[in-house]
């Protein structure tokens, strides 16, 4: 990431808990390949974002190395990107300090993701869940970032980030990049097997996700057991059929088929006819993916060299603005 040659910065970063879902593979990893061409990328797993919660310390040590090997598998190119744990990067959690002190109260009051996730965490309703935002701006500003792929749930906080930004150039100007949110536009949203009016989530119950290491065994059971409706005609209604139009949607855009083609094909067919071919493109789709991540899986070793590896290019982008930032507040650096 030379100056000379510099390409926008892209930011993005998934937290190892849960699933990897079919509708993460769909709406962000496997577009990630042609965004890697045409900007500087890094790939962070934000392994301090889980803390929020409870983790199981086995399992998140397993699910960091597991999503390290779903990115490479995805199509990335570690030696391209910078693909990294958020942990092994310790200028994220002092540049979230520092950016504490120019985040107001009310901001973070007003977040609908710390609403949600106190609602379902009663028992744990902790500092860290409410100043996540602030983590996150300083996940992004670290790095200069240009552009943010996220989904439209996610637009508030990038307007936080960018007021944080904002707020701080006012004073120190210069300092950092203001980033934009990058929503495609064109990325179908993958609903849940077995309720359809909402999107599918890494953190849902098995049946309701299809999870890109699902072998293909289970991929063709929980599409056959999702839930559709009892009209068995196959049309494209999102608002009164959305389980069959989410079964449409997957199959057109891994089968690269328009809707309405699919729907006149399979006039007359069935809702068995639909779920049977939405399997098997999910299981065509994921096989290669699978596949590699297997043989990464099998190699732990190359997997933590290449994590150790891609955090010291890291933290040395991640350096040169914090240091800048500790400058301008008059923080001594002998």
């Amino acid at each position: 990431m030379s100056q000379e040659t510099r390409k926008p910065v892209l930011f993005s970063g998934i937290q190892p808990s849960g699933h990897i879902t079919l509708g993460n593979y769909i709406g962000a990893m496997r577009n990630f390949k042609l965004l890697e061409d045409q900007h500087d990328c890094l790939f962070c797993i934000v392994d301090l974002h889980a803390l929020t919660v409870r983790q199981d310390p086995a399992s998140l040590r397993r699910q960091t190395l597991e999503l390290a090997a779903l990115y490479i598998a995805a199509g990335l190119n570690p030696e391209q990107s910078i693909i990294y744990a958020q942990s092994h990067v310790p200028q994220h959690a002092e540049l979230s300090w520092i950016l504490n002190c120019f985040t107001y109260m009310g901001e973070l009051s007003r977040m609908t993701q710390f609403k949600d996730k106190a609602k379902k965490h009663q028992d744990n309703i902790n500092a860290g869940l409410f100043t996540y935002p602030v983590l996150m701006a300083a996940d992004i500003l670290l790095y200069q970032t240009n552009v943010v792929p996220v989904g439209a749930d996610q637009k508030q906080h990038i307007e936080i980030t960018r007021d944080i930004a904002q707020r701080f150039n006012a004073i120190h100007p210069g300092v950092f990049t203001v980033p934009e949110g990058y929503i495609p536009k064109q990325t179908a949203k993958i609903m849940s097997l077995t309720e359809p009016e909402k999107k599918m989530s890494k953190s849902d119950p098995e049946d309701s996700l299809i999870a890109i290491t699902d072998s293909p065994d289970v991929i063709r059971r929980k599409i056959r057991r999702a839930v559709t409706d009892s009209e068995a005609v196959i049309r494209f209604d999102a608002k009164n059929k959305p389980g069959v139009s989410n079964l449409l949607t997957i199959l057109s855009v891994l089968g690269g088929e328009k809707v309405p083609k699919i729907c006149e094909r399979l006039e007359g067919k069935g809702y068995g006819a639909l779920k049977e071919e939405t399997a098997e493109a999910v299981v065509s789709a994921l096989e290669p993916v699978q596949r590699r991540y297997q043989e990464l899986m099998s190699d732990k070793a190359y997997l933590a060299a290449t994590l150790s590896n891609n955090a010291q290019r890291a933290q040395k982008l991640a350096q040169r603005t914090l240091s800048k930032v500790y400058k301008k507040l008059g923080l001594y650096q002998p």
